[in-house]
């Protein structure tokens, strides 16, 4: 017994080297397969749940996890190699900064994979978008400040796991921050006239909008954080840098609660002794419109004496704000306006000239020369 003790010993002695580099690859073979085993497990019971957060943690967690493992299996065993040849004081290698800027580095992918997760869910899934988190402007906002944080405090943490001194680096942006700033000024412009579009919200992706002050019509696309992307109604895009909003009125008129009806009709002089009943038959016919919205300002009246005609003015609102659907009630309501002008002998004026000659005046024609 003691002679193979002995033996066990010098042999593992010998090869003890190998039997480690053995044991952390199978270590990290099997901590990969239980993560991937867990991942299988967990995914289709959390995508059954009602929360918007478990099921991308999970899938955020999987490639991390297993990068992970390996990244310090490999940190290890490079570091017992180094040991066997005699090399582990190489000033190049430090296996505590190595294990440490993994960390970080798995960490920073693992919160900026579980974001887009999450950002993707809220989206697309078809659970939640009633709710008012699921807004596409606000996720996307939360979603980019989010990401911001997270790149400056990985960009921090990881100077610092390199030794590099973070007050002497923002001394030196102190310096240079002047100039930078002169030098990114639209740049800064555009990135807090994004920021104003997020906190703001005067439109949101879907929304149509269009500018009194500038070119600008169309339908938002994307908001970026430069820029907005726009796409007019001959399909064309507009990219508007976010600085421009900050200085332009801007109509919504997705937001409207209705659409309005307004028109001037022109009735002959002729027809004036038929002007209140046509007047009063159109507004009847308004109050019992189904698509017109009875709770808005409604008016039929005689507005003008015309050059030619007396000039009715119609004005009223739809119930809908589509505008295709609004097109056809506008023609409907005109048809019916044009029906109830003939019913009553009636008719619309056009630009007309009266000559008028003094009675017993003859017209004696001139002999040709």
């Amino acid at each position: 017994m003691s002679v193979f003790l002995s033996q066990s010993n010098e042999f593992i002695q010998q090869h003890g080297f190998l039997l480690l580099m053995s044991t952390t690859v199978i270590f990290a073979m099997a901590a990969s397969w239980f993560v991937s085993i867990l991942t299988a497990r967990l995914v289709p019971k959390l995508s059954k749940t009602p929360f918007f957060w478990d099921e991308p943690l999970v899938h955020s967690f999987y490639a991390p996890a297993i990068t992970l493992i390996w990244l310090l299996s490999i940190i290890f065993v490079f570091s017992l190699v180094l040991k066997q040849l005699g090399l582990h004081h190489v000033s190049l290698f430090d296996e505590k900064k190595l294990q440490q800027f993994s960390f970080i580095l798995v960490l920073f992918w693992f919160l900026i994979r579980y974001i887009r997760h999450v950002e993707n869910h809220l989206i697309d899934k078809p659970l939640t978008k009633q709710r008012i988190l699921n807004n596409k402007t606000n996720v996307r906002a939360t979603a980019q400040v989010s990401r911001t944080l997270i790149f400056v405090v990985f960009g921090l943490s990881l100077m610092k796991s390199l030794g590099i001194e973070i007050n002497t680096l923002l001394a030196f942006g102190g310096v240079g921050g002047l100039a930078f700033s002169f030098a990114a000024r639209d740049s800064l412009a555009n990135f807090f006239g994004g920021l104003m579009i997020y906190w703001d919200r005067p439109f949101t992706e879907g929304d149509w909008v269009k500018s009194p002050d500038r070119k600008i019509e169309g339908t938002v696309e994307k908001i970026g954080w430069r820029l907005t992307r726009i796409r007019s109604f001959d399909k064309r895009p507009m990219y508007v840098p976010n600085g421009v909003f900050s200085n332009i009125v801007l109509q919504n008129p997705q937001r409207m609660t209705n659409r309005r009806i307004k028109t001037l009709i022109g009735l002959r002089y002729e027809d004036a002794p038929k002007i209140k009943l046509v007047l009063e038959d159109i507004e009847k016919m308004l109050r019992l419109h189904p698509e017109i919205d009875q709770n808005q300002t409604l008016i039929v009246n005689l507005v003008e004496f015309g050059a030619s005609a007396l000039n009715i003015m119609v004005y009223t609102f739809t119930k809908t704000t589509q505008w295709v659907k609004f097109q056809a009630i506008q023609q409907d309501v005109f048809l019916q306006i044009i029906g109830i002008i003939n019913a009553h002998g009636a008719e619309c004026a056009y630009p007309t000239t009266t000559l008028h000659i003094q009675e017993g005046l003859d017209l004696i024609p001139t002999e040709e020369q």
